[in-house]
């Protein structure tokens, strides 16, 4: 069964979202998957209890029970890049533990979804500067692609596209999240497919996350075209 990454164009795309999405959808095949979010930073407050809007979704959402230490390594608690925010607490990643971790979870799981974060160059470490696209590259993981509709995702969009094809990274697939079906989004989407001609979904505007599992739910076709189980993980 394959194992993959799900990638972001920048930070707050909805990789969460999509991630937590594929994670229910292959759950429903009667598989067994984890979600794996290496790194999570900004601790959310909320009625004097601490969280992380990432994990916290995941657990909320999955159809198994998740085990805590199976689904993120470090939590930093400032909003900020995950250099800086280990950096503030007197921490520094270390990305071996990461790619151990991703091949323990790749022999205990039928499918790992790891989750990065930010967009593909945001730092791990300094000053050496690890990326996330390092740790990608390290993993020998497939990636699905997470990328805005709006104004600016065609040059987002096929930056990344660029980075990853550079360096050999297989892509599965694209997801255009927060369509509100504007001309502008509908060229912006086709003008991407244009120059890169591979297997996409496109996910609505949700007005708010309670929408998450009922949209999840209804279009249980949504991924399937770049997720036929037969051709092309198995």
């Amino acid at each position: 069964m394959r194992h993959f990454w799900v990638v972001g164009t920048d930070t707050d795309v909805g990789k969460t979202m999509v991630t937590t999405m594929l994670m229910c959808h292959l759950q429903r095949q009667g598989l067994q998957v984890t979600p794996y979010k290496p790194v999570q930073t900004g601790e959310v407050y909320e009625n004097g209890h601490g969280y992380y809007h990432d994990t916290a979704m995941y657990e909320k959402h999955s159809l198994q029970k998740l085990q805590q230490e199976h689904i993120n390594s470090y939590s930093l608690k400032e909003a900020a890049s995950p250099h800086y925010a280990a950096k503030l607490e007197g921490q520094s990643i270390d990305v071996k533990e990461l790619l151990q971790q991703i091949q323990f979870l790749q022999d205990a799981y039928d499918i790992v979804i790891c989750e990065g974060a930010g967009g593909l160059f945001v730092p791990f470490t300094a000053p050496n500067g690890t990326t996330l696209l390092d740790v990608i590259v390290s993993s020998k993981l497939p990636v699905v692609l997470v990328t805005r509709t709006s104004l600016g995702t065609i040059n987002h969009t096929l930056l990344t596209m660029e980075a990853l094809r550079a360096r050999q990274i297989d892509i599965l697939g694209i997801v255009f999240n927060g369509d509100t079906g504007s001309s502008i989004e509908q060229d912006n989407i086709q003008t991407i497919l244009q120059y890169y001609p591979i297997p996409y979904a496109i996910i609505p505007q949700l007005k708010d996350k309670s929408q998450l599992m009922d949209y999840a739910m209804t279009h249980t076709t949504l991924f399937e075209r770049f997720f036929n189980y037969e051709s092309s993980i198995n």
